[in-house]
């Protein structure tokens, strides 16, 4: 018999996924999971889901019966894209940091299972800010990326990076640079990130050119 009813899900041989993919999406938008096209009649669908805190989700449905069972399914972001007979595809929305993880869905055919794993990464543009430190100093701030960002100047400087993992795995990354005994009026900052670069300068010195301005002033006054 091909399916037996077990721990609230249709549960049958499982099959090792030969196909594997690997899916970026952006935090806080929309993704959606594809299972693989079968050549007959679909029995039995099923996603099994591995988050990255090694926590799990099976949502399986029976053709036959028109029914669906779910397992330790929690979170309401996680769905079928829309009835599941008539797409068997998993929709995420909005998606999360706690997303990230290994989707397997396995489809059962008279024919045989057929499988398709989607190995999920969430990716989080850092938001990025430049200003005057102390002491001479210019620094620029890359927080709360996923992955960590990188950070150069131009022109070139005195420059020291240190990295700062937070609790929900994104990073900050600053940069303090300096240029000492060097003619620079306005440096840059160029941030990488495989959510997208961005660039933002500043002029140096202002301070000094501004009490020029005054005394320059009042001396003619």
């Amino acid at each position: 018999k091909i399916f037996v009813h077990h721990a609230s899900v249709f549960s049958f041989s499982l099959c090792v996924c030969p196909a594997n993919t690997s899916l970026s999406v952006f935090v806080d938008t929309r993704a959606v999971l594809h299972c693989p096209n079968a050549t007959s009649n679909v029995l039995v669908v099923t996603w099994s889901v591995i988050f990255r805190d090694n926590t799990s989700c099976i949502r399986a449905y029976r053709t036959d019966s028109n029914k669906t069972r779910e397992k330790t399914c929690t979170d309401e972001r996680i769905s079928w894209d829309s009835r599941p007979d008539q797409n068997f595809a998993l929709r995420i929305n909005p998606v999360a940091i706690t997303h990230e993880g290994y989707y397997k869905c396995e489809v059962v055919t008279p024919d045989g299972n057929f499988c398709h794993g989607h190995h999920l990464q969430v990716l989080v543009p850092p938001k990025v800010t430049l200003s005057l430190g102390e002491n001479g100093t210019t620094v620029c701030w890359a927080v709360a990326g996923k992955p960590a960002a990188q950070i150069s100047w131009t022109p070139m400087g005195d420059c020291h990076t240190v990295e700062e993992r937070l609790g929900n795995d994104t990073v900050t990354v600053q940069s303090t640079c300096h240029w000492e005994d060097r003619q620079v009026s306005e440096v840059s900052c160029f941030v990488s990130h495989v959510t997208g670069n961005k660039s933002l300068s500043i002029e140096l010195n202002q301070g000094n050119y501004l009490c020029f301005f005054f005394f320059f002033f009042f001396f003619l006054r």
